[in-house]
């Protein structure tokens, strides 16, 4: 017998994390042992079902099933933030508030989510997965019904903030995925939950639009109720119970200080970062400016209509996953991010150019774009969750912030260009963002060890997997995830088993008290 212990496909030493987990998470208590209601409500949440707890000895296999769990979760959460954007008239009608007040809704649930973003997801990197993630979705689920029949403006402001704020999850799972899923399948399975992402943001307007249309706007703030809680009993359970990347925990504040150095260590994460901003920009800004065209002549189109065009963008989705599978996982990330940039610069060209005119260059556009920014960002995300896998969380802070900070830029710099010279003004201010963009990426080449340079080749293949990978055939890693148990087997008894697991359990602790249990 070997005596060096396994390792997980983290990097991490699987007797240590058990250990070290046990000691935080692993007690796996029966809600019966609470003493007060919150007590028990957070026993039932932190319940682990023993098919999902946390066994070294069998890994975990990250199946399609629990791939897809994911991608639904991401997509009915993001989506949270979104529902506002086209019924924020009525809201304003609802509420007795003018235009420029109502605005603030959407304004709090960006500061919100960049909130939790920055100060939410880097723990992550402390805490396990599972609980932190569950309870952030009951809380938001929880919160949210104050926004489906509260009255007061100034309470529907203030718990909109308040669920952006831990509406974060999905930047929870991603750093999970790489994780969980074999380097020969992780582009993949980050696409999946990506496409995800970027179909919240696009079919949220959508629902949102059309339920309002037909009914009232509170029914689409009870179907996200809904949803919410749906997503929380399906995550709790088939989630997995995965380690702390950091057992011996981190200083809270030396953590966030830390997602500054990490971007003076690591050129390939300040270069995913400044391309992902250059191209968030260009979203924003044509989805906002958007509207103002299509209202205005030739088109007047309604606003039904125009929130139809997001059904566009939702079919560019469908290409990520299949797309990385084929090309992402096999070459190395930069030259698929460049394949992405050109995607959306050709696309916003035709849009910018023609759309005057004729209703056919925002339809491109729009596929376009979502395309692109698509492969740039599972690209970009595939290349930076490599570099340190005991801080995937802070990584993925530091490349969302970005992001995040180019949607912001994106929507004020297109509104204003609109204003002063439209759709043609604030079409070519997106073409020179990407243009910075393409720059940054040809400023340092995909085997550079340093920040600017092509040192080290132009290989397109990848070159971490393993001779079998790069062959074409599984790697080990990919085979030990395939052989373990799926996370979809025997679903159908999954509640049952559950039920029966936590009736057991105060009779198995009262067993051991009572000291009638003989150990094996």
């Amino acid at each position: 017998m070997s005596s060096s212990a396994p390792v997980t496909q983290s990097g991490l030493n699987p007797k240590t994390d058990t250990q070290a987990h046990s000691a935080v998470s692993n007690d796996y208590q029966s809600p019966a042992s609470g003493q007060s209601i919150w007590h028990k409500i957070y026993l039932y949440i932190n319940y682990t079902p023993k098919r999902c707890r946390y066994n070294p000895e069998k890994p975990f296999g990250f199946s399609m099933a629990l791939n897809l769990l994911f991608g639904f979760a991401a997509t009915f959460t993001v989506a949270n933030l979104y529902y506002n954007h086209p019924i924020l008239n009525r809201l304003a009608d609802d509420f007795h508030v003018n235009q420029e007040r109502v605005s603030l809704i959407p304004t709090l649930a960006q500061t919100g989510y960049a909130s939790g973003l920055l100060f939410l997801c880097p723990l992550g990197d402390i805490f396990c997965r599972r609980p932190f993630v569950l309870l952030l979705v009951w809380f938001t689920a929880t919160v949210w019904l104050g926004l489906c029949i509260t009255n007061s403006f100034p309470v529907f402001c203030f718990l909109t903030f308040l669920t952006s704020l831990t509406t974060v999850t999905p930047q929870l799972m991603l750093p999970l995925v790489g994780d969980l899923a074999p380097p020969h399948r992780r582009a993949t399975a980050i696409s999946i939950v990506v496409s995800g992402l970027l179909l919240g943001i696009l079919i949220a307007r959508v629902l949102s639009g059309v339920v309002t249309n037909y009914t009232s706007w509170r029914n689409i703030y009870w179907l996200a109720f809904a949803l919410q809680y749906l997503i929380l009993g399906l995550l709790w359970l088939f989630l997995p119970d995965y380690p702390s990347t950091n057992p011996h925990g981190l200083n809270y504040f030396k953590m966030l200080w830390s997602i500054i150095t990490m971007l003076f260590k690591h050129p390939i994460l300040v270069q995913a970062c400044l391309v992902g901003f250059c191209t968030a920009t260009t979203f924003t800004s044509y989805w906002t400016t958007l509207t103002f065209l299509l209202s205005s002549p030739p088109y007047n189109y309604s606003p039904l209509v125009i929130g139809l065009f997001a059904l566009i963008g939702i079919c560019a989705t469908c290409f990520g996953p299949p797309y990385s599978r084929l090309v992402i996982d096999k070459i190395v990330p930069i030259y698929s991010v460049i394949l992405g940039e050109f995607i959306c610069i050709t696309g916003i060209a035709i849009g910018t150019y023609t759309g005057t005119f004729t209703v056919a260059g925002p339809i491109i556009q729009a596929f376009m774009i979502d395309l692109g920014l698509q492969t740039s960002q599972i690209a970009n995300r595939t290349a930076i969750y490599a570099i340190e896998p005991t801080a995937r969380n802070r990584v993925n802070t530091a490349y969302m912030v970005s992001t995040f900070c180019g949607q912001l830029v994106g929507t004020s710099v297109g509104n204003s260009l609109y204003a002063r010279g439209g759709w043609t003004r604030s079409g070519s201010a997106s073409v020179g963002f990407i243009g910075a963009a393409l720059v940054f990426c040809f400023a340092r080449g995909p085997h550079e060890k340093g920040w600017v340079g092509w040192h080290g080749g132009w290989s397109i293949r990848r070159t971490d997997l393993g001779p079998k990978a790069q062959a074409g055939g599984p790697s080990d890693e990919e085979k030990a995830s395939e052989n373990a148990p799926s996370s979809a087997d025997n679903e159908e008894t999954a509640i049952e088993k559950v039920a029966d697991e936590m009736a057991a359990e105060p009779v198995r602790g009262n067993s051991m008290e009572g000291g009638e249990e003989k150990s094996t």
